[in-house]
């Protein structure tokens, strides 16, 4: 993704002049970056003791609001799972119809979200209020998510890995066991590969009251076998310790068609619920998730709506912060031109000084601060200072590579 200084410098007699400069300075001498206007409506300026405060107010703002922005884009991820080479192309802003890219170098205020004619202070409330419930749904809807998503991996883990711990539902048939007889039962024993000639030539002496010739091998994976036995019921207790010293497991199960339906029911009820939330597709016979793209699942769909809420106004966030610092550094009249840089990453150390050396006579001009002032609203001393106006944005919101 890409990385963007959003500047301002006061308006020479136009802004058009400043705008000029700059890409004088920037661009046609050399290319150090992709500049474009910022265009940032006139609001209401308001007081120089609220201006201070708001400052410190929106820095603040901007943290967070920049945190919901991760924190979907980054949920997005999570549920995409497999295809997230398709999570770039869904974090997009205004309603899916532009990229962020184009989004920010074609930046225009939104009149009906944010309307100018509130104070600047009331504008940072809505956007506090939006950017807070985002952030309340998305707990609320990952913790849901979750939790199906958990259930149905503890079902999916009953139905796989080691025959030690996995259901044996899909494995055994009814007509391994014998039912409904008072004496005799059928046990089911786990046996490691390397012992099968040991069990074979043992088990019908490891309890009195075994039936001859009754073991039967019903399903094998990478480490061992499982096999069925027939026994009198009053000698279980001292097949199993005999068993167990002799390294074969026994597994606990009985046979019920109720149970097991049951639990075939439960895992296709969480797996149609989980691909209804997001989208996935389940093969029914190895139970292995596949993540695949349709528009249609809800979370997902939420996902893209909020996380285009949440980027936009970040964005206006942006715009609130060079609007209030401008005030506060160039003065009444409003006169500045806001202008948006996409640096070449080549040349950003060539930038920085080309910046400096056009706007450094701000310092001693500055109309309300300067940089040796320690005013608690602006932050001085706990940012990077420049004599014009800057904010970095920084378009790389996911921690990991696609």
């Amino acid at each position: 993704m890409t990385e963007f200084w959003l500047i301002s410098a006061p308006g020479e007699k136009t802004c058009q002049q400043t705008w000029d400069k700059l890409m004088v300075a920037t661009t046609r001498t050399n290319n150090l970056s992709t500049n474009n206007k910022f265009n940032i409506p006139d609001l209401k300026v308001g007081t120089l003791d609220v201006l201070v405060g708001l400052s410190d107010e929106l820095a603040k703002l901007d943290t967070f609001v920049e945190s919901v922005v991760k924190k979907v884009a980054q949920y997005m991820a999570d549920v995409l799972e497999d295809s997230r080479d398709k999570v770039q192309e869904n974090l997009l802003a205004n309603g899916g119809n532009f990229d962020l890219v184009t989004y920010i170098t074609r930046f225009q205020w939104d009149m009906a979200k944010y309307p100018i004619k509130q104070s600047l202070k009331n504008i940072s409330e809505i956007i506090s209020k939006q950017a807070t419930q985002i952030d309340n749904d998305l707990k609320a809807r990952a913790s849901a998510y979750n939790n199906l998503k958990g259930n149905l991996q503890n079902l999916e883990r009953k139905n796989a890995g080691s025959l030690l711990t996995r259901s044996l539902a899909e494995i055994v048939k009814k007509e391994d066991f014998v039912l409904d007889s008072e004496y005799l039962v059928t046990m089911l024993v786990v046996v490691p590969k390397t012992s099968y000639a040991e069990w074979q030539k043992t088990y019908e002496t490891l309890a009195e009251m075994v039936v001859p010739r009754s073991t039967k091998l019903l399903f094998e994976d990478n480490d061992s076998g499982l096999f069925s036995v027939t026994l009198f019921r009053k000698a279980v207790d001292d097949f199993k310790h005999k068993a167990r010293e002799n390294k074969f497991t026994v597994r606990d199960f009985q046979y019920n068609e109720e149970e097991m339906k049951a639990d075939k029911e439960e895992m296709t009820r969480l797996s149609t619920d989980k691909k209804k939330q997001a989208h996935y597709v389940q093969n029914k016979y190895s139970f292995e998730l596949h993540s695949i793209f349709v528009l249609c699942g809800p979370l997902v769909r939420w996902l893209k709506v909020n996380f285009s809420e949440a980027f936009i106004a970040w964005i206006h966030i942006k715009a609130l912060r060079v609007f209030v610092e401008s005030v506060l550094r160039y003065g009444l009249p409003v006169n500045f031109q806001a202008m948006l840089l996409q640096p070449n990453k080549k040349n950003m150390k060539k930038l920085r000084e080309v910046l400096y050396d056009l706007y450094k006579h701000l310092d001693s001009s500055a109309a309300i601060i300067d940089a040796s002032m320690d005013i608690p609203g602006l932050n001085l001393s706990q940012q990077e200072y420049y004599p014009y106006v800057y904010y970095k944005i920084d378009c790389n919101l996911l921690d990991f590579k696609v």
